[in-house]
């Protein structure tokens, strides 16, 4: 009886340090995630080309705030390449920020509130775990509306969205 109890001990032991150690790992992680996209908003600030775009995965896409800005890397690349060389670029900083995982804690996404020249923005996106490293697979960044000034906003945004929208359809 005393082995059974003291073998039944050690398993729920073992357990709860896996359980416990996974998520320091996690947080870690988190940790991790959070330094390297905090390190990207500032290498946008300040107008550092080349380190902004090490952040981004070879396969990756940027997703802007207009309907018609979806890009890849390299396409992005071009788009941004002059704001960064007239260091006209963006200022981000993260006001909130959430951090999920898969389950092999090999990629994660994420969430986050942006203090900008816009006020106040959502960045979201997909990061992946590349040699060591946390890469930007995917980012959208897009304009909050607050509800109290959406319907003003809508009105606004209805002549040259309903001509997006007819041009998307006819596709």
């Amino acid at each position: 009886m005393k082995k059974t109890t003291i073998f039944f001990a050690f398993i729920l032991f073992m357990l709860s340090y896996t359980t416990v150690s996974a998520q320091s790992k996690l947080e870690k992680e988190k940790t991790e995630i959070g330094t390297m996209l905090d390190g990207f908003n500032l290498a946008a600030a300040k107008a550092d080309y080349t380190a902004y775009f090490n952040y981004f995965a070879d396969q990756s896409t940027f997703i802007g705030t207009d309907a018609t800005e979806v890009w890849d890397k390299k396409a992005f690349m071009v788009w941004a390449k002059p704001y960064f060389d007239k260091k006209r670029t963006w200022n981000f900083t993260s006001l909130k920020r959430n951090i999920y995982f898969s389950k092999d804690a090999k990629l994660a996404w994420f969430d986050e509130l942006l203090d900008t020249q816009m006020k106040i923005c959502r960045g979201s996106g997909v990061v992946e775990k590349i040699n060591g490293e946390w890469k930007v697979k995917q980012y959208v960044l897009s304009v909050t509306v607050p509800n109290d000034v959406v319907d003003k906003v809508v009105v606004e945004k209805t002549p040259i969205e309903d001509a997006l929208i007819q041009q998307l359809k006819s596709k």
